[in-house]
Order: structure tokens, then C-alpha cells, then sequence
């Protein structure tokens, strides 16, 4: 089914892709793998000067590898869900002391990876090797309910079994990139025209063959608004590792006093990055990142 697709579709995304660093041709593996553990729930925008910076710093797996944990949190900085630095710097380590420094091809593999889920395995694998895997993120998802199921795309936690079967009957044969070049074209149209509040439709480039549009494209109930972000436990925490994350090294405890108001909160968030492996309490009761150096 995907030769129905697949012209229209590529002539497109070869007319209107965004130039993404991560995609221009010849792009080792290990940039590919950064990018994709940046732009796990954080926009563009935000990734593109993160992931210049970083690989600015650290070019290679190895180069990550010889750092520490706290210089890869700091690196991070306010990107988000710093957690993603701590995997990235353990997939970096896995990368030099298992596979000589360069980032593994096959799936079981890059699985194997701390931080590596499916998805990131097959954009990997995809990407970065040409391989023929369905690659299903969010945008992905959305587009194909739409296509070829014929409704809209309620998010769930993972994609299901019969998402991925779908997905996978509708990849082109390996050859000259050519289940690559699908995949990504599938992405970009999710993320610039497909979208998930408001579609342009009049410019999609499968709009003639869209089953959701020939059904006139009903939408799903509107979902519960998510909870703010002020006074959160998010934002608390984003505070303490701010701290942390200016200092050249390990802080006494009485300096995170004064980034989070709410005593009680801000001790118990500092419990949770502790058990997360973000923060580490040492015996002089002084509070660093992992790794940090007293």
C-alpha cells in the first residue's frame, strides 16, 4: 500500500522539510542517537542550539563517555527532563566499553542501551543505517490513524501491536533508503501539516487519499487540560538542579534553601532526585550532581 503513498509524500517532504542538522546526509550514528534522546517531549527550537553545544563538547561517544554524569546534567541545562542526560551519558559509556566507541547497528543492541526504548532504536537503526523498521513516534502515529484509519489520534503510552503491524505493512522495500526516507517524510508531515489541533489539510500532500478527510474528519473529545506548572513538583525540582547546576561542584544543604519556598516540598523532591540519580548527599551533608567531584 505504500507506493500509493510514498511519491506524493517524498516529492513533498524533498520540496518542504525543515534542514534538521541530524538529517543531513552523511550524519554519523552518534549524533542521530543524541538527537533523538533531545527531542524526546521537547520541541525543535529548543533541541537545535542544546544539541550544537553538545556535540560541539563531546563529538563522539567516547568523548562523553570520559566525562562525568554532572558535567552531562550541567551540559543539559534547562532543556528538560534532565533523567534523559544521566541515560545518555550511561549509553555513551555502554557505546565505548562494549561496542569500540561506535554506536550499535542492530536493534537488540541499541535496545540494550540505557535510555535506547523501541522507538529510539528503530530511528536509530533507521536513520542512521538505512534499515527497514517502523519508526512511530507521536507524529507518525497521528498521521496513519488519519490515513488509513480513518480517525483521530488519542495518544496513548506506547503504540500497539496492531499500530506497529500497520506501520509495518506500509514500509517500502529497503533499497536506496528508501523505508528511510518514508519514515522521516511520514515525521515532518505529522509535525508541519498533519497536526494535532489544527491539520492543513488544503496542503497535505495525501489529502485525496485520507480516510479521516473522506470521512470529514471527526475529532475525538477534547482531553482533560493538564495541570499547570507553577508551584509544581516539576518546577521545584528544575530549581534545586538549577543550584546545583551553577555550582563548580558539591553545595552545603542550607544553599538549596533559599530556590524553593515550601520546606516540605523542597525536601521531598530533593528525596525523589536523589533516588532518581540526579542528585547526589554526601557524608559532609553537602549536595552535588552525580559525579560531582568534592
Amino acid at each position: 500500500m505504500s507506493t500509493r503513498f510514498e511519491g506524493s509524500l517524498v516529492a513533498w517532504y524533498r520540496a518542504s522539510a525543515r534542514d534538521l542538522p541530524w538529517r543531513r546526509p552523511g550524519v554519523a550514528a552518534w549524533p542521530i542517537l543524541v538527537s533523538e534522546f533531545m527531542l524526546q517531549q521537547t520541541q525543535v527550537s529548543r533541541v537545535l542550539p542544546a544539541y550544537e553545544a553538545w556535540l560541539a563538547r563531546w563529538p563522539t561517544a567516547r568523548d562523553l563517555a570520559a566525562s562525568t554524569p554532572a558535567d552531562a546534567v550541567r551540559q543539559w541545562g534547562r532543556l528538560g527532563y534532565p533523567g534523559r542526560a544521566l541515560r545518555l551519558h550511561a549509553s555513551s559509556q555502554a557505546i565505548a566499553s562494549r561496542h569500540g566507541g561506535e554506536v550499535p547497528t542492530s536493534l537488540a543492541e541499541l535496545r540494550a542501551l540505557p535510555g535506547v526504548g523501541a522507538y529510539t532504536a528503530a530511528a536509530v537503526a533507521t536513520f542512521a543505517y538505512g534499515q527497514r523498521h517502523a519508526v512511530l513516534d507521536t507524529n507518525v502515529r497521528r498521521v496513519l490513524s488519519r490515513l488509513v484509519g480513518g480517525h483521530d489520534f488519542t495518544a496513548r503510552s506506547a503504540a500497539s501491536v496492531a499500530e506497529m503491524a500497520m506501520a509495518e505493512s506500509l514500509l517500502p522495500p529497503a533499497e536506496g533508503r528508501r523505508a528511510a526516507t518514508w519514515s522521516v517524510a511520514l515525521m515532518e508531515l505529522g509535525a508541519l501539516v498533519c497536526t494535532a489541533k489544527r491539520p492543513a489539510c488544503e496542503i497535505c500532500p495525501l489529502s485525496n487519499d485520507c480516510a479521516w478527510r473522506l470521512r470529514g474528519s471527526p475529532v475525538n473529545p477534547a482531553p482533560r487540560r493538564a495541570h499547570g506548572y507553577e508551584g509544581t513538583d516539576r518546577q521545584c525540582r528544575g530549581a534545586v538542579l538549577a543550584v546545583l547546576r551553577s555550582a563548580p561542584g558539591p553545595v552545603p544543604k542550607a544553599e538549596l534553601r533559599t530556590c524553593w519556598a515550601d520546606t516540605d516540598q523542597r525536601a521531598r523532591v530533593l528525596a525523589a532526585l536523589i533516588n532518581d540519580g540526579l542528585v547526589e548527599e554526601h557524608r559532609d551533608g553537602t549536595m552535588g550532581l552525580p559525579g560531582d567531584r568534592l
